[in-house]
């Protein structure tokens, strides 16, 4: 699937649930399950090409920051909803983490992930065809191992990112 046409689903998932994560999650398995299953396993591979860039040292420490903490499942629930955000804050953020803090209201922070997010190409895929294969159709790359430059130390994620630390800290 072409990258521009992936983020305008993405943005269509937006624009028809104002942004509600639950609401995201209802509107893009109902748009995408009115494509071709090739299409929809198109859709997963290129999420997944998203989902592994993201996987950046700085991008998890700013993810620490604004959750208060974050393990590895909660960092790939993050990076999920990084993407469902659209194109623009998920090019934004991965070139620069601490623009988060542009992104993310106080309100929402500690809990800024959308684990459902993970799957909404094999539910799509899963309403279109009524079959369980998804996962026998795909192949998903999975991350390299990082070395994490940064420790848990606030004044150390300061230096990093000291708006983001001011925010949500």
């Amino acid at each position: 699937m072409k990258e521009d046409f992936f983020w305008q689903l993405i943005q269509e998932s937006l624009d028809k649930s104002n942004g509600e994560l639950e609401d995201q999650h209802e509107a893009l398995i109902s748009i995408l399950s009115n494509y071709e299953a090739e299409d929809i396993i198109k859709f997963d591979k290129t999420f997944n090409k998203f989902y592994v860039e993201s996987y950046t040292s700085d991008l998890w420490a700013a993810a620490y920051i604004v959750n208060g903490g974050c393990c590895d499942d909660d960092f790939d629930y993050f990076r999920s909803w990084l993407i469902s955000r659209g194109k623009k804050v998920y090019e934004e953020c991965i070139n620069d983490p601490g623009g988060l803090v542009d992104v993310i209201s106080v309100y929402e922070a500690g809990d800024v992930e959308f684990e459902d997010f993970l799957y909404i190409a094999s539910d799509a895929y899963k309403l279109r065809t009524s079959r369980d294969d998804f996962y026998n159709k795909v192949i998903r790359t999975t991350c390299p191992k990082i070395n994490l430059t940064w420790s848990e130390d606030e004044k150390e994620l300061e230096k990093m990112f000291p708006e983001l630390v001011e925010k949500f800290w």
